[in-house]
């Protein structure tokens, strides 16, 4: 090979070569300019920055006020629930013991004696 063709083939190759590596090594416009816009982390926030921020610590409290508030009708309803069975065996065993004392009086012959 005479020098000529080596330098076609070489220039060639590079040329093929960054066809394909422009698309790895450059980035879209809109990133672009992004990066450029990037602020240092001493550099006051910018407005649009401070809203953004503010709507997602917003979000995040009512997020966690509806989780908070729908653990604790969850516990107040176990709680009734659990106060309503108590009431209900306590009211049974009451009924019980009033069928089981009754000496055929009403009121009961025992809250009817005069006491001397």
């Amino acid at each position: 090979m005479t020098w000529r063709q080596v330098f076609l083939l070489s220039g060639f190759s590079a040329l093929v070569f960054l066809s394909n590596a422009k698309q790895k090594i450059f980035m879209q416009e809109s990133d672009a300019s992004n990066f450029l816009k990037r602020r240092g982390k001493r550099s006051p926030k910018s407005q649009d920055e401070v809203n953004a921020e503010g709507r997602q610590k917003l979000r995040a409290d009512e997020l966690r006020r509806e989780y908070h508030e729908e653990q604790r009708n969850e516990f107040e309803n176990f709680v009734e629930e659990q106060n309503d069975e108590q009431e209900e065996r306590s009211r049974e065993a009451v009924e019980q013991w009033r069928q089981w004392h009754y000496d055929g009086l009403y009121p009961s012959y025992l809250y009817n004696r005069h006491h001397i």
